[in-house]
Parts: structure tokens; sequence; C-alpha cells
């Protein structure tokens, strides 16, 4: 189902980069995924657009803001989770054990979103739907297909996100670390995987997957655009080929060629 007209409680249904520089992460998606990018009317607020592809909205990316800025926080690819009472969603994560990173803030007629961490330290977002309900495609060739927390206590995550949005879970093999396939009303809508030592410092985080068709064409051609391969493509079982890389900003995201096509 790769064009979406709503999302469930609990389903990932937007993506966005924030980016330093937003002209240059417009430019450099542009060229490298296609994406049309479309500014938004913020009405005063920070510079927004929305990367379309075929006239479809697929994700989006702001200005980061001066201060964050002068702090140095780096680009970074957010994920959007859709609920239907923000409110109600923010009480009840902080119930669970959940902080509240950003209080729940009107983004015109679009919508509400807000910030959440949780136990384990991983940050992501909730959206409340108004006009933008979240990406018009999914789950095709250079649309994102897949959100994945890593995490240094997978257990403590499952079990609130489990309470919080009724995830349920199916373990994965994986010969290096314990993965978990987070399922939503009997379907995909994610993973979790447990951080090793091997992760070194890098702290518990959501990233964002996005499909392209030649895993080994879109490393190349994310390199010759000024980006950084992390990991090289290597195959990931019966799912398909997989990188992790990063923009020029170095704003990390993964790169998947699918063996099959996704549910």
């Amino acid at each position: 189902m790769s064009e979406r007209q709503s999302y469930k409680h609990g389903e990932f249904s937007w993506v966005d980069l924030m980016a330093r520089d937003l002209s240059a992460a417009k430019g450099f998606y542009a060229a490298y995924f296609g994406w049309t990018p479309e500014d938004q009317n913020t009405q005063g607020g920070p510079p927004y657009v929305i990367f379309k592809k075929n006239g479809k909205g697929v994700a989006g990316a702001g200005q980061m803001p001066p201060d964050m800025m002068e702090q140095g926080i780096p680009a970074v690819w957010n994920s959007y989770i859709n609920v239907d009472d923000l409110d109600a969603t923010l009480k009840k994560a902080e119930e669970l054990g959940g902080a509240v990173t950003m209080p729940a803030m009107q983004v015109m007629d679009a919508g509400r979103m807000a910030g959440i961490q949780d136990p384990t330290g991983a940050q992501v977002f909730l959206w409340q739907k108004g006009t933008h309900f979240g990406a018009e495609l999914v789950n095709e060739t250079h649309c994102f297909g897949w959100n994945e927390l890593a995490t240094r206590d997978i257990e403590v995550a499952m079990k609130f996100f489990g309470a919080l949005f009724g995830w349920e879970y199916e373990t994965t093999e994986n010969p290096m670390t314990r993965y978990e396939m987070i399922q939503l009303a009997g379907r995909g809508n994610g993973g979790m995987i447990q951080m090793t030592e091997q992760w070194g410092d890098i702290p518990p985080n959501w990233i964002v997957y996005f499909t392209v068709e030649d895993i080994n064409a879109a490393t190349e051609k994310l390199a010759s655009l000024g980006g950084t391969v992390h990991v090289p493509p290597f195959v990931a079982g019966e799912v398909g080929q997989i990188s992790v890389v990063a923009d020029p900003q170095d704003a990390v995201f993964s790169v998947i060629q699918m063996f099959a096509e996704p549910e």
C-alpha cells in the first residue's frame, strides 16, 4: 500500500530533516532522490519545505533555529508517530517513564506535534493531524519505508512502546544482536535493535530508511554528491541490502534495496 490517505494511532506517518543549511539540503535531496522541494508558508516561523515525488509529499525539511545552531546540534532525520489524541498520549508517555522533550505545539492548521524520549534515551516525535496527515507515498523507491530504534535496553523500550501504542513484536534471527520487528494491527511498523559495545558511544536513536532500486549505485551517487557512507552495503537476512549513510551535513539515514515488495 504505497499511496496513503491516513494513518492509524501508533503508526509512523512522517519523516523530516532538521537541516543546518536548508538551501543546501534542498539541492542535495533533489539531486539524490529526485525530490521536488516545495517551500511552505510558515507565517513567520522557521523555513520549511515538503519534498514531493510525482506531486505527492514524501518527507519534509526545516531550517534549524539559530540557538540550536550555536549549540552545535547536528542535522538529523526525525521520525513521527501518528496519534489520535496528542495530550493524552503525552500524559501516558510520562506515566510510563518517558519524558516530554518538546511540549505540544500547534503547527498552523497542519496539525499538532510534540517530542518524547523513551526510558532508554531515544527521541521520537508525535503528530496529531490537521490538514497534514503525513506522507502521501511510502514503501516506494525514494520514499521512507522503515523506522528503526537502536537502543541499549531493548526490553525496556519494547515494554514502553507496547504500553503506549499497543505495539507487538516478532523476534527475527540475527547472529550479531537481538532484533525485534514492530507489529501494529498485524502489519510491520518498524524495528528495534539491541545496541552492543561495537556501537561505541553512539546514543540511542531512531533512524529512517529510504528505499532504493540499486544499493551500490545509490551509495556511489551519494558519495559523489558529498555524502558519507558510514556502513557499506551489507545483506540483512532475507529482507534486502542496507547501507548506513549521511548527507553532506552529516544527517544520518539508511538506504535499503528490498529483495521483495514490502507488505
